[in-house]
């Protein structure tokens, strides 16, 4: 989160470009591949099916990490 965090701005990077350094939501799985897969599941699914998960664990959107 710290590298998302100082890399904000910076317009070579994706976090740079797109101001992404803001954790809302997270999961733990067991292994590296269980949690690509789960990564790309939710790549699939649209915006609102997305704010809701979040809201299920974090109905405020508080950020989990201060930047």
């Amino acid at each position: 989160m710290a590298q998302h965090y100082e890399n904000s701005g910076t317009p070579q990077t994706f976090v740079g470009r797109y101001y992404c350094c803001y954790l809302v939501y997270f999961g733990k799985y067991p292994s590296n591949a269980a949690a690509i897969a789960r990564e790309k599941e939710l790549k699939g699914w649209r915006r609102a099916k997305k704010e809701a998960l979040i809201a299920t664990q974090n109905p405020k959107w508080e950020f989990l990490v201060a930047g």
